[in-house]
């Protein structure tokens, strides 16, 4: 259920079904990671089990999001600038990919830096936080992945498909 309610909202934040599938992608990653880690680790599904990776599809869907972004700032860029044929369709794709790189490194950094210390907890309470913080460490770092590698190369080969069929236009979303 969860998973369908965040895409109805991306696709009225989008308002295109394509864009707001290739961000809910970052799910499917996420949750490959979280599973390989809760299995590792030798945790069984419970409801804190649950209650993370409910954490886990938020972020991996936030960075997807502001990924989606940044490639559309750039491609606005060069579409404001003049034709855009197939290199500069890529220069824009990269460029946009480039920028995010070094804030979603960080994202994930500072993400495992808070996250770690809780897996290595013995305290009280660290019964129950240890099966929630497990499927997001593992889920992170696979969605870091799709999230700098694939994302940008699906929605190149979108936006291609667009420049041939001559709809490529600017899209309007932006940051600020």
């Amino acid at each position: 259920m969860v998973i369908f309610i965040i895409f109805i909202l991306l696709y009225f934040t989008f308002k295109d079904f394509w864009e707001s599938l290739i961000i809910m992608l970052s799910v499917p990653f996420a949750l490959v990671g979280g599973v390989l880690l809760q299995y590792i680790l030798g945790y069984n599904f419970s409801v804190a089990v649950w209650v993370g990776f409910i954490a886990l599809f938020g972020i991996a869907v936030e960075t997807g999001v502001v990924m989606v972004v940044y490639l559309h700032e750039a491609l606005d860029r060069k579409l404001r600038a003049g034709p855009v044929g197939k290199k500069e369709l890529y220069e824009a794709i990269l460029e946009g990919a480039v920028l995010r790189l070094r804030p979603k490194l960080m994202t994930v950094g500072t993400t495992l830096i808070g996250l770690i210390p809780i897996m290595w907890s013995t305290g009280t309470g660290s019964d129950v936080m240890k099966p929630i913080t497990a499927p997001m460490i593992g889920g992170v770092i696979t969605s870091a992945i799709h999230v700098l590698i694939v994302t940008p190369a699906i929605f190149g080969i979108m936006k291609e498909r667009a420049l041939k069929r001559g709809t490529l236009k600017i899209s309007g979303i932006t940051l600020h």
